[in-house]
């Protein structure tokens, strides 16, 4: 019993000197019983999400394989906080991962045949942006 509460909602997030936009959606449903012994299957069972992967999920992955001739370790991921009831995720489209004491920035974008490969490059760029000091 899955329902779509609020369908791809947009949300503005501010970055740096730059506002990006945002799109989310609100899903809901009701699980089964002792769910909560199996918060990890579940969550895993959902990578990689259809946000990041495109769709159709199956097909699309199985193109990326194909297409690539590197494993890509984790490239995305997901969070989340669990209250013993409720679960509240999200999908991180960008993470830094420590492998060997060295830091690898890791981000991505959506490319379609209809994408301006200049603008893609420039939205990676935006989201890519890290304030360190």
């Amino acid at each position: 019993n899955v329902k779509v509460e609020k369908f791809r909602y947009v949300e503005e997030v501010k970055a740096s000197q730059k506002t990006l936009l945002q799109t989310s959606s609100l899903i809901s449903g009701e699980l089964r019983d002792n769910y909560q012994e199996n918060i990890g299957t579940i969550m895993f069972s959902l990578l990689p999400a259809g946000s990041i992967s495109g769709a159709p999920k199956r097909k699309t992955v199985d193109i990326i394989k194909e297409a690539e001739d590197y494993s890509r370790n984790y490239f995305t991921g997901i969070f989340g906080i669990f209250d013993g009831t409720n679960l509240d995720s999200a999908v991180l489209i960008r993470f830094i991962e420590n492998i060997d004491g060295e830091l690898y920035f890791k981000s991505g974008g959506g490319i379609t045949f209809m994408s301006n490969p200049e603008s893609e490059y420039q939205e990676m760029i935006d989201k890519v942006y890290v304030p360190i000091i």
